[in-house]
Formats: structure tokens, sequence, C-alpha cells
């Protein structure tokens, strides 16, 4: 007979939501998986506040389930934010500090990416203020005039 002690661990996630928070945990050399859950949950439910439209929907989509519910459950601001003012408003939530917010949301972004893929990836950015491509690890975009 197996005791609850005995028992192996139930998995509350599908795989790909495990695989997920495996990538921001090694990102962001979280020391636990609920650290790493927190800060996909935190980051996710800002991105979601500020991407619209089929950018939106098509994120939502290759992201593992759990994590699409985050992003798709936020209703967006009428006013978007810069990145920089994006990490604020994430802190000023929180009460964390501007550069813990900044590595939360560089490494739920680096996870965030690897699902997308660079095309979407791309297709974001152009729909986001400016600030978001140095979160996303990439260089910024600029307009050719």
């Amino acid at each position: 007979m197996i005791s609850d002690r005995q028992a192996p661990p139930q998995q509350p996630y599908g795989t790909a939501y495990e695989r997920m928070l495996e990538k921001v945990r090694y990102e962001g050399a979280y020391p636990t998986r609920e650290r790493a859950d927190e800060a996909v949950r935190l980051v996710l439910a800002g991105l979601g506040r500020q991407l619209t439209g089929d950018e939106r929907v098509a994120l939502v989509g290759c992201l593992p389930l759990e994590a699409a519910h985050v992003l798709a459950e936020q209703i967006p601001d009428p006013q978007p934010r810069t990145g920089w003012s994006f990490v604020e408003d994430l802190a000023a939530r929180t009460g964390a500090s501007l550069a813990t917010t900044r590595w939360d949301t560089g490494s739920v972004f680096c996870a965030v990416a690897a699902c997308a893929g660079p095309d979407l990836l791309t297709r974001v950015l152009h729909q986001l203020p400016t600030g978001y491509a140095l979160l996303f690890g990439r260089p910024e975009l600029t307009q050719a005039a």
C-alpha cells in the first residue's frame, strides 16, 4: 500500500506548460517552478493588456493552454504602454523592484518568443509600442523613412 507521502507527485499542468515553466525557470535562474509560474502569470497578464487583434489571437493559439488562458483573460488597455512603461506597471502591481520585474519580463518573453516563432514575434512587435523588442531580446525595430 502506498501512502500519500510515497505517491508520485501529480502534475497540475499540461506537459507543454511544464516545458514552458522549465524554460522560464532556466532562463530566469528561478529556484523553483512555482516562482517561474508566478513570473509567467504576471508577465502574460500584462502582455494580454497590451496586445490586440490577429496577433493576440495567433499568440494565444501557440501558447500552452494554461499560458494562453492568462493572456486571453485580460482586457486590453485603451492606451498601450511602451516597453519600459510596461515594466513599470508590472512592478507597481506587484511591489517588486524594476530590476526584478525587468528580469521576470525578459525570462518569460524568451519562452513566449520560442512558442511564437520569429514571424509571429515580428508581427507582435510591429503592433506594440517601442521598447518591447529589447524585452524579447531583439534589437529595437525601426520604421523605414
